[in-house]
């Protein structure tokens, strides 16, 4: 049985210096690990975040150290994708974004979420 689970770091920002212009960031995580709560093994995948800031942008740092605070807890692909990016779209609130999170294959089936901000996006849960 796993341990408590100890809160994630928080998302820091930082002002955009051309919110004027509709600009595009594409950031690549391909070391991203979690733990499935059914079984307790790592689970593996790469997270591919794409938006377009408006007032602020995502500090690198602070998303790595978030991040790696998903290491040793227990979450299904769907949720752990999920609260990412309502956390992420929360901490910088972005015109538009995506989060694609790729896991690699376990029992031979390969896994792929992908949300998108604002279509169809709450942050409400």
């Amino acid at each position: 049985m796993m341990s408590e689970q100890q809160p994630l770091p928080p998302l820091e920002t930082f002002e955009n210096q051309f919110p004027e212009r509709d600009y595009e960031i594409r950031i690549e995580c391909p070391e991203f690990n979690s733990v499935c709560p059914k079984t307790g093994l790592p689970d593996f995948g790469t997270l591919v975040f794409t938006y377009h800031p408006d007032k602020l942008c995502v500090e690198l740092k602070s998303l790595k150290l978030y991040l790696v605070g998903y290491r040793n807890r227990g979450i299904f692909y769907e949720h752990v994708t999920n609260t990412i990016l309502t956390d992420f779209v929360e901490a910088c609130h972005p015109r538009k974004a995506t989060l694609e999170a790729t896991f690699t294959p376990r029992g031979g089936i390969t896994t792929k979420v992908t949300l998108h901000y604002p279509e169809g996006f709450s942050t409400t849960t």
